[in-house]
């Protein structure tokens, strides 16, 4: 038997690889389904079921392409009703692989389908759990997702997802495995641990979630400090649920080159949003007007779908060479599989031709410290959270995601700082001040890390983060 993880750090997800015999199985699979069918081929078995602990809403699953290029069945939880060929399985099913057994608990709460997958070696041990988004490493599931679809509150939810782990997770032995399908950094909940393996011992210790006395403290605790969800986890929802086009096509369509001399109409006829993939540090020194800059080595893809929200708007991209296709399948990660196509020689042919282009002022911290004052004005685009741990003292905080919101009570005549934690939220952010013509700003590069180096701040007391949120 062979049980691997396979996590990917922008989505802070976990999908799950398990082999017994000449037989696979595979857990919340990623949209992109290469890595499986590669490893498929290399153990030269043969996938079976492809599992699903629910209907994701920050990431669109592999389950269609990967059932369709191997025949392997998709199984939910009971009380799913996907619009495509499905096992809705029962609680406490039983389905076998090679010589062990996955068996279904269900585990309502976080989505009324949500499930926790147990596996069972082929000595009949119960060793692991996948539990999805039930149960996370230090958190439980967000409840308050599936509000819309279920006509229940958030309250209900928190009851139910309760109930779910007192009676299904708890009484389980302390030596399981628990394999959650999300980390550290995901939005599906408030307070998860770096660490993605751990025994359920030490999740009943230590997990807050798991140590209320009751159910009303359980719903009070869990639903506290939950920040709005994502505008884009509903589309994600509904692809799941409802099916999507083929990664292969999604890829093709977007690898289409267009030339500088295309692309103004491109981006004109179609009202496309171009979208610079490039690093903060090459975008601020030169762009085209109006680009929203979100970097590809970072949280890309939760971003992408945090600030354009529509996974149907249409994308004309600007890549490093050779980036291209890796930004359009992160892309379609999060449903967003609309990308027309990318800017042929990136934007240094767009430069060398002499077309128009724009810059982002950023400066050094010892240069913000420098032009610093009583009466500067700063905004910090971190999240509350963050901002709550410790900040530089009167900073206003205006957290990234909410921008949409906060861009339109910007006083543009009167100058300010702009910063995050590293550099990366900040530039995102100062692409979108300018492209609504905010210019009167200086980003700072290295964002608060870089700041508190220079000990020349006068910053608020630290408290730990935990404990904000």
């Amino acid at each position: 038997m062979k049980v691997e993880q396979i996590y990917t750090g922008c989505l802070a997800q976990g999908a799950y690889y398990i082999v017994s015999e000449n037989e696979a199985a595979i857990i919340d699979p990623l949209r992109e389904i290469k890595p499986y069918l590669d490893r498929l081929e290399k153990d030269n078995v043969t996938l079976k079921y492809i599992f699903e602990t629910h209907f994701h809403a920050d990431f669109v699953s592999g389950h269609l392409d990967l059932s369709k290029k191997t025949g392997a069945s998709i199984v939910y939880g009971p009380t799913a009703q996907p619009a495509f060929d499905a096992i809705t399985a029962e609680d406490n099913q039983i389905f076998e692989i090679g010589k062990i057994k996955i068996k279904v608990l269900h585990t309502p709460g976080h989505t009324m389908e949500s499930s926790t997958f147990m596996l069972i070696d082929e000595n009949g041990a119960e060793t692991a759990i996948f539990t999805g988004d039930t149960l996370f490493l230090g958190d439980v599931g967000r409840p308050d997702l599936a509000q819309k679809a279920t006509n229940l509150s958030q309250e209900d939810l928190a009851g139910i997802l309760y109930d779910s782990l007192q009676n299904k997770i708890m009484p389980l032995a302390d030596n399981i495995t628990v394999y959650p399908a999300h980390g550290a950094g995901s939005a599906c909940g408030k307070n998860m641990q770096k660490e993605t393996v751990d025994l359920l011992g030490n999740q009943k210790r230590t997990n807050y979630a798991l140590n209320q006395p009751n159910r009303e403290s359980f719903i009070r605790e869990v639903l506290d400090g939950l920040t709005a969800p994502p505008k884009y986890f509903g589309m994600n929802v509904a692809m799941n649920k409802g099916g999507y086009e083929s990664i292969d096509n999604v890829i093709n369509k977007g690898l289409t080159p267009i030339s500088v001399e295309d692309f103004e109409d491109y981006a004109e006829e179609t009202g496309a949003l171009i979208l610079d993939t490039r690093s903060p540090l090459e975008f601020h020194k030169g762009y085209i007007p109006n680009s929203i800059n979100i970097g590809l080595k970072g949280d890309f893809a939760p971003w992408v779908g945090a600030l354009i929200v529509d996974v149907k708007h249409p994308l004309l991209l600007i890549t490093d060479d050779g980036n291209e296709e890796e930004a359009i399948t992160r892309l379609s990660r999060v449903g967003f599989d609309n990308v027309i196509g990318y800017l042929n020689g990136g934007f240094e042919a767009w430069k060398n031709s002499g077309k128009e282009t724009d810059e982002i002022k950023r400066i050094s911290p010892e240069e913000f410290a420098e032009q610093f004052d009583e009466n500067s004005k700063v905004i910090d685009v971190r999240k509350l959270a963050e901002y709550s741990a410790e900040h530089i003292d009167n900073a206003f905080n205006k957290p990234l995601d909410t921008i949409s919101d906060w861009v339109k009570s910007i006083d543009d005549s009167e100058h300010f700082f702009i910063h995050c934690a590293g550099g990366y939220r900040s530039m995102i952010a100062a692409s979108i001040l300018n492209s609504h013509g905010i210019r009167n700003f200086s980003e700072i590069e290295g964002g608060f890390n870089g700041i508190k180096k220079t000990e020349k701040f006068p910053l608020s007391d630290f408290v730990c983060q935990s404990k904000t949120m």
